[in-house]
């Protein structure tokens, strides 16, 4: 019997991305596996039940994940979609592996398989199933985009009859693949661009994208691509040299982030204090506390004439293309998972090892297991 498969309904409210798109369902069928699709998933998308051709269409949510031998999902499931998945299975999906730990406990209850894909290793190897890097170029391209929405001005330099407009200045903090791209969409839109990184090595992707790198001369590379966290005389001398290219900016980008940890504070009060009114902070570290200390998830603030905004889920604003390449990153990763027509839980492979939190009724992954304990004592 084939592999069932099944992509249900998102339950986050406003969530616009679903798990797997029309072209990859296809492809995935022609392999041989069978995929069970809820009615309606796609629809937010701009996909109709009928463009999901080669799957089976389900409108029980219950029946649909209780036939699955792997659900796959953008975000994690609810507790009553946990109750329902078939006792044993595999679960693969965002799952903030960091916080929500009631989670882990409910589906180690179930002996469900689950992968968080934002587990996945940052090595060559895996890059094709890299969905933090592919949503994170979404983010990065459609940060820029909000922060136009917002600014009262010009990107571009523009030449009229009633005379020039001067381009406006954008600052992007955070030389990561969101950072990248945010500079690279504020670039083709005509701004002066600076990009800003603790991480020294990031100067010369910030200048080939034609961007003035801000060197602070400290070297803070971590591991895993991401940055080590500043100790205090850092911080201190981060602020300084960066409070200055912080006040000539029309619009900042900011996108320091790391998985597990509260988003850095490099944008201070006194610093926004400094900036002209008018000017636009786009915080896309908010749902991890911000990178303004001014930030409120959700909200646009207005602080002495500067308007700070921290969205949430900015992938899901661009729902088709967001869709489309996470969809693309779970199909390399069933690739890995499906061999010879069985799933195949390779633990001496790196990939599925590092990114399998729950197996066999026991929390599999070191440091999810450490901090779930440690939260329960």
């Amino acid at each position: 019997m084939a592999i069932q498969i099944c992509v249900p309904k998102e339950v986050r409210k406003d969530e616009q991305r679903v798990a797997l798109v029309p072209d990859i369902v296809k492809k995935l069928t022609e392999s041989g596996l069978d995929i069970n699709i809820q009615t309606g998933a796609g629809e937010l998308v701009g996909y109709s039940d009928s463009q999901y051709k080669g799957a089976n269409i389900l409108d029980s949510g219950s029946e649909l994940l209780g036939k699955a031998d792997i659900t796959l999902m953008v975000n994690p499931p609810s507790e009553e979609q946990i109750s329902q998945l078939k006792e044993g299975s595999v679960f693969v999906g965002y799952l903030n592996p960091h916080s929500e730990f009631e989670r882990f406990r409910q589906l180690n209850a179930r002996s469900i398989s689950a992968f968080s894909i934002e587990m996945v290793p940052r090595i060559s190897r895996a890059q094709a199933m890299d969905a933090l890097s592919s949503q994170a170029s979404i983010a990065g391209y459609k940060a820029v985009l909000l922060g136009s929405n917002i600014l009262g001005k010009f990107l571009p330099m523009l030449t009229t009859a009633a005379g020039t407009i001067r381009p406006s200045k954008c600052l992007v903090i955070g030389a990561g693949v969101a950072g990248l791209q945010a500079i690279a969409t504020a670039k083709r839109l005509g701004a002066i661009v600076e990009g800003y990184d603790v991480r020294a090595d990031t100067k010369e992707q910030v200048e080939s994208l034609g961007a003035k790198f801000v060197d602070i001369e400290i070297k803070a590379e971590g591991s895993g691509g991401y940055a080590r966290e500043l100790n205090e005389e850092e911080k201190q001398q981060q602020q300084e040299i960066l409070a200055k290219h912080v006040a000539s900016a029309d619009l900042i980008v900011s996108t320091a982030a790391i998985p597990g940890r509260a988003s850095p504070r490099i944008i201070n009060k006194s610093m926004v204090e400094g900036m002209r009114g008018g000017s636009v902070i786009i915080d896309l570290a908010a749902e991890g506390g911000g990178n303004c200390e001014l930030t409120k998830l959700g909200e646009t603030v207005l602080y002495k004439g500067v308007k700070i905004y921290g969205p949430a889920n900015v992938p899901s604003m661009v729902g088709n293309h967001a869709s489309e390449l996470y969809s693309k990153n779970l199909q390399s990763f069933l690739d890995l998972l499906v061999q010879e027509g069985q799933i195949k839980i390779d633990l001496e492979d790196e990939i599925i090892n590092e990114s399998l939190v729950t197996h066999g009724g026991v929390i599999h992954h070191p440091k999810i297991k450490e901090k779930i304990e440690g939260a329960s004592s």
